[in-house]
């Protein structure tokens, strides 16, 4: 991963062409205008919804939510991961468990959550740690176990403490792993906390658009789903960026391996 130094002009390009492709065809098909608004009607609604502030709210609801579930998820999914990876028989012990609830689709755990903690924000936050937690956990659990046992033999012939070894061998070790299952949850955080504002919110852009879409207002519904569509882009780019500056050392290593 380049952390985006380069531009993707090509890619950007293509994006455009198909905009104006879509532009073409609902100027040129006025009956499905109103399910299918031009590109140029779905600008004007977002402009008009960002200078009112109105869709700034729901943004901030939404992005607050995101990350309450998604920190906290990780916290609680690389400290996991890393113990049940080094310690087998830890892991033994909820491997039945793991893999009964992994592949559940993590919205068929909404109602739950709305029926023990209600219609509100810890529901949502709720909701989206344990969808987000689950490609984190498998992923630190696979890094460790992954680490070559030569490196923790090492670090115990020298006499090093057991949360020595964890902190300085154990995490370095498996971050690319760990990396990964972080990249993949952020979608999957974005996509619950939409997906609860949806269903049992009364605020955040989930609930913007569902409501936009019940009032006939196909323009502003669009325009929503532009702005999550640019909230998941931009947290993607921004996540990049952070693994480029956390991951250096890494990338140094390999570059001199290689040499």
């Amino acid at each position: 991963m380049n952390g985006g130094k380069n531009f993707n002009w090509l890619g950007w390009l293509v994006f455009a062409g198909l905009l104006l492709l879509w532009e073409y065809g609902a100027q040129s098909n006025p009956k499905l205008q109103f399910y299918i608004p031009p590109v140029s009607q779905i600008f004007g609604a977002l402009g008009q919804l960002l200078a009112s502030g109105h869709v700034a709210a729901h943004l901030l609801s939404t992005l607050g939510r995101f990350l309450g579930g998604y920190l906290m998820a990780a916290l609680l999914a690389v400290s996991l991961g890393i113990l049940l990876g080094y310690f087998r028989f830890a892991y033994s012990l909820v491997e039945t468990l793991i893999e009964f609830l992994r592949p559940m689709p993590s919205v068929a755990i909404i109602p739950v959550a709305v029926l023990t903690l209600g219609i509100g924000d810890a529901m949502i936050v709720a909701v989206t740690v344990y969808a987000s937690l689950w490609p984190m956990l498998v992923n630190t659990i696979d890094g460790v176990r992954h680490i070559e046992p030569t490196l923790i033999d090492t670090a115990r012939t020298f006499g090093l403490r057991r949360r020595t070894i964890l902190w300085q061998i154990v995490l370095p070790a498996a971050s690319p792993y760990i990396v990964t299952g972080l990249r993949i949850s952020l979608s999957i955080a974005l996509i619950l906390v939409t997906t609860a504002e949806m269903i049992a919110g009364s605020r955040g852009l989930g609930f913007f658009i569902l409501d936009q879409e019940r009032s006939f207002n196909s323009g502003n519904m669009y325009a929503g789903v532009m702005v999550v569509a640019a909230l998941g882009y931009a947290l993607n780019r921004l996540f990049l960026l952070v693994e480029e500056q956390a991951m250096r050392w890494r990338h140094g290593m390999i570059a001199r391996a290689t040499v």
